[in-house]
């Protein structure tokens, strides 16, 4: 339950952010289009100089015209930045769908840019630029990329047309084909690098789950073995001694309520081993099975308590259900631990999930674990560097 609503708890979170960033509530988010806007109108600033020139020249039906045209030319860009969301959401790897409006603005654009053209001469070619530079900002790219191409080719024939705006050099036309070229690298980089996040993002579940199902598996397993044991022991003891019997069956039905309660704290992330506990748990448990035991009087203070722990139960677990042995022995130090019976071998056990599990565990604790096994029993060994 725990991890599920922390997994909720971040989708509803991703989702929030993507209301606010997408549907343009924040105030951030505004201030960035007004910025943007501003910004790229500040690049229009060479207009500024041939329109006061044609206001010295006493020309005001020509000044005024261009003055209105470069106004309504700002207004759009400016206006763009803030009606329109970017083509990319805040994942790179969507794209959002072309904006119908969006042909309106460059179709105005291009109308204003014409008009400079027209009143101004040569140097207003290269405000056709703009519009390929808007299209890349607000839509997908392949269909930006047909603006700008088409901006390029249209400054490269306007030209051969008109030669009175030959003076323009030819390189200014590939601008925006090269601004679309460039944000595409860039697109490409954040898509990888969002890519990277996401595959981070599922191995990170993928081991948190396989965490849960080693807990899971070494808790249950242990536990039930333990009721198992006991279960049986009780069975025989119903006609010979009753109260005994009943006690077992006591101790059943706590061990059945305690994993249960180990079970969902495991799963809450909240589930805590250490090797004093399963020591006191091992002393029971072999107890119950009927074998002799000899383990430790005093816990060292070892800071891989909750390692050894995990290897205690999981080495009794099997000790219990497997070895059919008599006597078992535990020996602990401040990096290793080792557990010992006299049964009759691993036989098939060595391939089991539990032991499978409880490698991945040492492993990624910078240990490793090794098991020999022989007639007269097995050996589990668990050591980390000191």
């Amino acid at each position: 339950m725990g991890m599920k609503s922390a997994l909720r708890g971040a989708a509803t979170s991703d989702f929030l952010d993507r209301v606010v960033q997408d549907g343009g509530l924040s105030a951030t988010g505004k201030r960035r289009g007004w910025f943007g806007g501003l910004m790229s109108v500040a690049w229009l600033s060479f207009m500024i100089g041939p329109v006061i020139k044609s206001w010295q020249r006493a020309d005001q039906p020509t000044a005024s015209l261009a003055t209105a045209a470069l106004l309504a030319y700002a207004v759009l860009i400016v206006g763009s930045f803030i009606a329109f969301r970017q083509a990319f959401g805040t994942s790179p790897l969507v794209e959002r769908p072309v904006d119908w409006r969006i042909w309106a603005v460059l179709a105005g654009m291009t109308a204003c840019s014409a008009g400079l053209m027209t009143l101004l001469g040569a140097i207003a070619l290269a405000t056709l630029t703009f519009v390929g530079v808007i299209a890349i900002f607000h839509m997908p790219s392949r269909e930006s990329g047909y603006v700008a191409l088409t901006v390029t080719v249209a400054m490269l024939l306007v030209p051969v047309a008109l030669p009175s705006l030959s003076s323009v050099p030819f390189y200014v036309s590939f601008v925006p084909t090269v601004i679309w070229g460039a944000r595409q690298i860039g697109l490409r980089g954040e898509r990888l690098a969002e890519l990277a996040r996401r595959q981070q993002a599922e191995l990170a579940i993928v081991e948190e789950r396989n965490r849960v199902a080693r807990d899971v598996h070494d808790i249950l397993g242990h536990s039930l073995t333990v009721i198992t044991v006991k279960t049986e022991l009780a069975q025989r003891l119903i006609d010979v001694d009753l109260t005994r019997a009943k006690a077992e069956m006591a101790d059943v039905e706590r061990l059945a309520r305690e994993a249960l309660a180990e079970v969902r704290e495991t799963v809450g992330g909240l589930r805590e081993v250490s090797l004093r506990g399963e020591l006191a748990n091992a002393r029971t448990a072999l107890a119950a099975a009927d074998i002799d035991a000899t383990l430790l009087d005093a816990v060292p203070d070892t800071p891989h308590s909750e390692l050894f722990g995990w290897v205690l139960r999981e080495a009794i677990t099997n000790v219990i259900r497997h070895s059919a042995a008599r006597h078992c022995t535990v020996t602990v130090t401040d990096s290793s631990i080792e557990v010992v019976d006299d049964g009759r071998g691993l036989g098939t056990v060595d391939s089991g999930s539990g032991l499978s599990g409880l490698r991945e565990r040492v492993r990624a604790a910078g240990g490793t674990l090794t098991l020999s096994s022989s007639e007269g029993g097995v050996r589990v060994r668990a050591t980390v560097p000191e």
